[in-house]
């Protein structure tokens, strides 16, 4: 998708602190940080939202928490917390499948 922000980031159109790269992800830290550590996980290619990505490409969405896991790890976090966000009703705001991997404080719950 020529104008999809993350898209851009993953071709390199737009710069990202990009934390880890897999054949078929990219992540890459949030801008508006919720937690100390606060990355996005995408895929390389372009699916609306996690449900789309699920139906079309079911490896590529496991890998996108296998790559969240990885980072946890790397920044030294066991305990972290895994969002997608599936349309604007509740907050997703850039339409390319995006995992959030956010650790390094206390989580509530219920979120929100």
């Amino acid at each position: 998708m020529e104008d999809c922000l993350f898209c851009k980031i993953v071709a390199g159109e737009i710069p990202g602190d990009i934390v880890l790269e897999t054949e078929h992800t990219v992540a890459f830290r949030d801008l508006n940080a919720q937690a100390p550590t606060h990355v996005l996980v995408v895929p390389r290619d372009h699916y609306a939202n996690a449900a789309e990505l699920a139906a079309a490409d079911p490896a590529v969405s496991a890998e996108l928490v296998t790559a969240a896991a990885a980072v946890a790890a790397e920044a030294g976090y066991d305990d972290y917390r895994l969002v997608y966000n599936t349309g604007t009703g509740v907050g997703q705001s850039v339409f390319h499948t995006h995992l959030h991997l956010l650790a390094g404080r206390p989580m509530t719950w219920p979120p929100g």
